[in-house]
């Protein structure tokens, strides 16, 4: 760890990237957003201050350790440690909490010496009563020192407003050393630049191995310093290094100091020219201004008309959850961070973005994208070769362009096939179809991340998948779900290479798409894992869940069993015809909702019998009813879900939001579709929650779905009119809403046979 004092020139010309300016007929939809929605339970939002898909995430954090501490906000805490820069978006895993800013009155603490402690020494006690927090601004006041704190946010940068009392010991302590979870510090650097500057450098390793943060921050108010750069000793005796600047100064009461950030992976001048570029005034209100401009032309995106302000709420808190990540991961000047950990120069017309919770996200996310902004779709997956160009392959979880190896399946495919089969090829689709093709083989060589990420990166599953055709459970952990994953997106690669013309490799990934079949155990009719000599692992439980330690992931045979959106006539037929698949998908939800084992999944949440909506592996499967000449039961169901899943409170998400994605199941659920398998453009109908959605299309089309006699207990079709023409099946195509039209639903309050196949 080093200290120096600096003097950084200025950099000036930099315009603010996609400044916006508001337009007169874009309507005030922030007004409809309550970030506080997740903040509870273990939906693991945070509800700090940023503009659709930005780099810096200023928030407060509540809490260190723990799985509810994955934000760092946890809304029954009652003590804020302080507002630190960086944060995910109610992850299943944590990182970040980079740069903590606290202010502070009176002689200021810092040395916290007890590892189990939430609090930090210097945190504040606050009130609820005393918080606010909307699209691109947060407050609160601190009770322990009397300090009204606020802040707002641009795409690098953040600025924060601190409201004083009148005291001769004000100040405020930046913590360098600080992160959520306890990270281990590997460098520290924090740089004295003048008496209203200071900056520095810290890399994390955590669930990122190689995590890099810069920062620069210019106060309104000249201060003195003390620099902590020792170390401190835990109650554990463990030392810790510390890294912390403690400022001083007077203030009048009623005085408000101002603070600049701006942060960036590539370095200290990055930083400080991504905050100088877009907050080059003191002016927070504008600001604040502008952030609210930027949701409200994202929000703008689509429109709904109901009655239920609830159900308003609930609508554009999703639809505003859904843009909080991807995150912009390119500096002003277009150098970024590259999968190789080296700056690479790119070109802001196309910047790159990081913290791709692909395992989630595929389903619904990017699905959501292709509708309402194809052109960001593109930009996401011209980050996501970039990533393969320059790491080696494809990530699974991005965060920080570091391969985290988190989760399982490679989905980086099925959402540049989506897109690509939809009609969106604004990138280089040869060299996206060859990183597919790379993605679904077994070779750990070329692949550059650390030696305990590449077996889960590049498991072993791929050898055998390829080889044997199976993967025995005796050989590989979370093996079902790994086969079932690799046979979708397998199949994702069977019609890219058709598209691409390579024949051959159509039929050898048409046969992978298959091998879905083999776990499929007709003595108990569930996916079941299957030994290195072929047969079934004994004992057998549905119900049994070891988290991440057994032949699914995250669920149970229950769940899993259900994932072949490719093939749904295939699974249908393994399961002996539509009478016997109803019958088998009616139990699902019908079963007694107890999971068993020691370390069952805390992930399988928001049960309705065993179909858990709280994890993504389930989010298709009500949909399923349509393809077997039972609409009405989806209708019922997805009904069912809007009721006990979603709601406008801090515990209204059932599990993790996982970066959008519970968020947009929601948000195409209740405008009445679904997409069942990213890659086929067609949507499930389902049940419409309200009285009219119009769909703001690139182009300036329109594409509107209107519902006749909608109310609560009308939760069934009673007839569908796409552009005037009766609809009789519950499916519909992608090109029927980019083409701009009106699907027009007819409701009644008791089941009906529109849908089903004469």
């Amino acid at each position: 760890m080093k200290l120096r004092t600096l003097l950084i020139g200025c950099f000036g010309g930099f315009i603010m990237l996609n400044s916006c300016t508001e337009s007169p007929s874009v309507k005030d939809y922030s007004a409809y957003v309550n970030p506080f929605i997740g903040t509870g339970g273990h939906g693991h939002t945070f509800p700090g201050a940023v503009v659709p898909h930005g780099m810096i995430q200023p928030s407060p954090d509540t809490r260190i350790d723990g799985w509810d501490a994955c934000s760092g906000y946890y809304y029954d805490d009652n003590t804020i440690n302080g507002f630190s820069h960086t944060h995910v978006s109610g992850t299943g895993c944590c990182d970040y909490g980079d740069v903590l800013l606290m202010p502070t009155v009176g002689n200021p603490q810092y040395l916290t010496t007890d590892p189990e402690s939430q609090k930090l020494a210097y945190a504040s006690g606050f009130s609820h009563e005393n918080e606010t927090a909307e699209p691109g601004y947060y407050s609160v006041f601190l009770d322990t020192y009397q300090v009204k704190a606020e802040i707002t946010a641009t795409q690098r940068g953040a600025i924060h407003r601190y409201t004083f009392p009148e005291s001769a010991e004000s100040g405020f302590i930046i913590d360098l050393d600080y992160s959520l979870q306890r990270q281990t510090n590997y460098e520290m650097e924090i740089e004295v630049i003048s008496d209203t500057e200071i900056c520095g450098h810290k890399k994390t390793t955590y669930w990122a191995f190689d995590q890099y943060i810069n920062f620069y921050a210019k106060f309104s108010k000249p201060f003195a310093y003390t620099l902590i750069t020792d170390s401190v000793t835990m109650d554990n005796s463990k030392r810790l290094p510390v890294c912390k600047a403690l400022l001083h100064f007077n203030t009048k009461k009623g005085e408000e100091v101002l603070v600049k950030v701006g942060v960036s992976a590539v370095d200290i001048a990055g930083a400080r020219k991504n905050v100088e570029s877009e907050i080059p005034e003191w002016d927070f209100d504008k600001v604040r201004k502008d952030a609210r401009t930027a949701w409200n032309n994202y929000l703008s995106k689509i429109d709904i008309t109901t009655s239920d302000k609830e159900d308003k709420t609930i609508f554009y808190t999703a639809l505003y959850h859904t843009a909080i990540s991807p995150n912009l991961f390119m500096d002003a000047d277009g150098r970024y961070l590259g999968m190789d950990l080296e700056v690479h120069q790119g070109d802001t017309i196309n910047p790159l973005y990081t913290t791709f919770s692909l395992w989630d996200t595929f389903r619904a996310l990017h699905p959501l994208m292709t509708i309402i902004d194809p052109n960001l779709n593109n930009q996401f997956i011209n980050s996501l070769i970039k990533k393969h160009q320059e790491g080696g392959i494809y990530p699974m979880w991005d965060l920080a362009s570091n391969y985290t190896g988190t989760m399982i399946g490679y989905h980086a495919v099925p959402v540049i096939v989506d897109a690509y089969m939809k009609g969106y090829r604004n990138f280089d689709a040869p060299e996206a179809y060859k990183a597919s093709l790379r993605a679904a083989e077994y070779d750990t060589t070329g692949i550059k991340c650390p030696d305990l990420v590449l077996p889960h990166l590049m498991p072993k599953a791929k050898y055998y998948k390829n080889a044997i055709g199976y993967i025995p459970c005796d050989r590989e952990n979370e093996s079902v779900a790994k086969a079932l994953e690799y046979a979708y997106d397998d199949w994702c690669i069977s019609i890219f290479a058709e598209a691409m013309n390579d024949f051959e490799n159509k039929a050898k990934y048409e046969r992978f798409a298959k091998a879905y079949e083999f776990y499929f155990d007709k003595s108990t009719r569930f996916m079941r894992g299957l030994d290195s000599k072929g047969e079934w692992r004994t004992p057998f439980n549905p119900r049994a869940s070891t988290h991440r330690s057994d032949d699914y992931c995250e669920g149970t045979a229950w769940q899993w069993t259900w994932f072949v959106p490719h093939d749904v006539d295939g699974l249908v037929n393994l399961m002996g015809g539509e009478d016997a698949f109803v019958e088998k998908l009616d139990s699902l939800f019908t079963v007694e909702s107890s999971l068993e084992g020691e370390t069952t999944s805390a992930d399988i949440s928001g049960l309705i019998g065993q179909y858990a909506h709280g994890n993504e592996p389930s989010h298709h499967v009500i949909h399923l009813y349509n393809y077997v000449n039972r609409p009405w039961r989806t209708q019922e169901l997805v009904d069912s879900v809007y009721k006990s899943q979603y709601a406008n409170s801090v515990d209204g998400l059932s599990g993790n939001e996982d970066c959008g994605q519970m968020s947009a199941w929601y948000i195409l659920n209740s405008m009445g579709f679904y997409q069942v398998c990213p890659g086929k453009p067609v949507y499930s109908i389902g049940r419409p929650a309200f009285d009219k959605a119009v769909i703001n299309l690139p182009g300036e089309k329109t594409f509107s779905i209107v519902v006749k006699n909608n109310a609560k207990p009308h939760k069934y079709i009673e007839s569908v009119l796409l552009n005037g023409k009766p609809l009789d099946t519950p499916f519909f195509n992608h090109q029927d809403i980019t083409a701009g039209g009106v699907m027009e639903i007819k409701m009644t309050d008791r089941p009906t046979k529109w849908g089903v196949s004469k």
